[in-house]
């Protein structure tokens, strides 16, 4: 089954590496794909004596983000894809590797225009997670222990959205799919019975697989520099299942980053996710973090100048 996930992957990836490399052009013909990258790179380190009255630990930590695009549009025909990658770790001393963030985004959606600021459109997005991840507590007898709750495609949300699109600016947009079914995929749910529960993110085993196929899916996105050298980006993803609808079966998930630049290369990062899935949880799911360090982006176009 993990290389029918790692095809899937490949497959969700092709559009933007076409849309990286066009075929060459006349110098006169104004290039329909619009790409843009952002990569960075952010390392925190402390070292402490042994005999560091202060207390604390060493540790070492890395949080690496990607994100690049590739938008086509000729006409009234629309073609965007999106790949967003986050991951963080840290390495503290008496404890070990310890991951923080992790993140897998994968979407490619096509419209077709129906006036200045809507689009009917059809899309696929791919929300998962890198590598394993554990619940850290204490048995019995005090002693430490990791419970594995996470892993490659466990688990994975594959959803297929049918609706309209709402985009009055280049910096704002709003997805409404009244139809959205939505394949949740954990690789040996089995593993996770112990940690996580008698179905592991809403998967019964032995299957590895759940379809929700009447259900709809919200998805908005807000990406802007809102000051000199700051810029805040913003997503927001709701899927309800037409079969299990209240309120508190609603699944909400809401990622912000805000970044500044110090110069070119050199920015501050704070970044925060909030989580509400009843099947992962009966409260809501938190992260945040701060970082500075490397960052590099790329587009091969000019914004358009927004109120």
């Amino acid at each position: 089954m993990k290389h029918a996930y790692l095809t899937l992957l490949l497959t969700s990836l092709a559009p933007l590496a076409y849309a990286q490399t066009p075929a060459l052009a006349p110098a006169d013909t104004v290039s329909p794909w619009k790409t843009k990258f952002k990569g960075s790179v952010n390392v925190s380190e402390a070292l402490l004596s042994d005999n560091w009255k202060g207390g604390g630990v060493s540790f070492l930590g890395l949080n690496a983000l990607l994100n690049t695009q590739a938008n086509y549009r000729r006409d009234k025909h629309s073609w965007d894809n999106q790949a967003d990658l986050l991951f963080a770790f840290a390495q503290n001393k008496g404890q070990g590797y310890r991951k923080n963030l992790d993140r897998l985004f994968l979407d490619t959606k096509y419209g077709y225009s129906i006036s200045g600021d809507w689009d009917m459109f059809l899309s696929l997005n791919l929300l998962s997670q890198f590598a394993r991840g554990y619940e850290y507590g204490k048995d019995a007898n005090g002693n430490e222990q990791a419970r594995l709750v996470s892993s490659w495609f466990a688990p994975a949300f594959l959803t297929a959205a049918y609706g309209f699109e709402y985009h009055p600016t280049t910096y704002f947009k709003v997805r409404l799919a009244p139809f959205s079914p939505r394949f949740t995929f954990v690789n040996r749910p089995e593993r996770f019975l112990a940690s996580v529960g008698a179905e592991p993110y809403g998967v019964r085993p032995p299957r590895e697989v759940r379809r929700e196929w009447l259900a709809a899916q919200v998805l908005s996105e807000f990406d802007k520099d809102i000051m000199q050298n700051v810029n805040l980006k913003a997503r927001y993803l709701l899927f309800a299942n037409y079969q299990e609808l209240r309120w508190r079966t609603i699944d909400h998930r809401l990622e912000l980053a805000v970044t500044a630049k110090v110069n070119r290369y050199i920015n501050v990062a704070l970044t925060g996710i909030a989580l509400y899935d009843r099947d992962q949880d009966a409260h809501v799911q938190a992260s945040q973090a701060l970082s500075l360090g490397f960052l590099y982006t790329f587009q091969n176009y000019v914004d358009k100048k927004q109120p």
